[in-house]
C-alpha cells in the first residue's frame, strides 16, 4: 500500500470527498459476498451490483460463460466504480475460489428444503449465488452448495425477479450482520487500499497525474 501516493492524490479531492469515502468504508463488508451465475438481462446483473452497493457489500462476483459480459453502466449508476467486481467463466472456478477463502456457499432458491430467510444464521463468512430469470441456479450450485436459502413468499406465483430477490436478502442480511457480534467490516489494509482505488476514479486525467508523480518519485 503506497500511503504516500494516497496522501498525494488526496491533495486534488474535496475534504468532503475524502470524509465521504471515510464513512462509506467504515460500512463496507467482504463477510458477505454475492455471484451471479449467468443471468441473460443485463438490467439485473446491473440492479445486483446497485444493490450491493447500496447495502455495503463490497464484491460482486460474476459468472459469464453463457451470455459473456452482462454489466450495464447506466442500470448500475455508478456503482460498479465502488464495487469490486470479479469476472468467471464458470461457477465451480468461483465456487473453488470463494471456498478457498473461507466462505460457506449459499444457493438462493425456493427448493422445499431452504432456510426460510429469517430463520437464516450468519455464522461464517457468506457467498450468496444468484441464478437466471427463467431456471435459477445451475445444478452444479445447488449440488455443491454448503445450504439453500429462500424468501418467503404467499402468492400464486412464488417468484421474484433475481435483483429483488437480492435486494431483499442483502439488506436483511447486512442489516442482521451489523447487529451482531461478528467482525465483519474490512480490515484497515482493505479500507487503505479502496481509499487509493476511489480517489484515482475520482480523478480525471488520473493517468496523466500518476505519470508525473512517478518521475519525480
Amino acid at each position: 500500500m503506497d500511503m504516500k501516493l494516497l496522501a498525494y492524490l488526496e491533495e486534488i479531492i474535496s475534504e468532503k470527498r475524502k470524509e465521504r469515502f471515510t464513512e462509506i468504508l467504515n460500512e463496507r463488508t467482504d463477510y458477505i459476498t454475492v455471484a451471479v451465475e449467468d443471468v441473460f438481462q443485463m438490467h439485473n446483473t446491473s440492479a445486483v451490483i446497485r444493490s450491493c452497493e447500496s447495502f455495503g457489500v463490497q464484491t460482486a462476483h460474476l459468472i459469464e460463460g453463457k451470455y459473456g459480459q452482462r454489466l450495464d453502466e447506466e442500470i448500475a449508476m455508478g456503482a460498479q466504480k465502488w464495487v469490486d467486481i470479479k469476472r468467471y467463466k464458470d461457477s465451480k472456478a468461483v465456487i473453488d475460489s470463494l471456498r478457498g477463502q473461507g466462505y460457506k456457499i449459499v444457493a438462493t432458491s425456493p427448493h422445499a428444503d431452504s432456510s426460510l430467510l429469517q430463520n437464516f444464521e450468519i455464522n461464517s463468512k457468506t457467498a450468496l449465488f444468484f441464478g437466471t430469470e427463467n431456471k435459477g441456479l445451475s445444478d452444479y450450485v445447488l449440488e455443491n452448495a454448503d445450504s439453500h436459502l429462500k424468501i418467503p413468499m404467499v402468492g400464486f406465483t412464488e417468484s421474484l425477479n433475481i435483483s429483488v430477490s437480492a435486494a431483499i436478502i442483502l439488506q436483511h442480511l447486512t442489516t442482521k450482520l451489523k447487529a451482531s457480534d461478528i467482525d465483519w467490516r474490512l480490515t484497515e489494509e482493505e479500507r487503505l487500499e479502496r481509499r487509493l482505488d476511489w480517489t484515482k476514479k475520482s480523478i480525471k486525467s488520473i493517468d496523466d497525474i500518476l505519470e508525473r508523480y512517478y518521475t519525480y518519485n
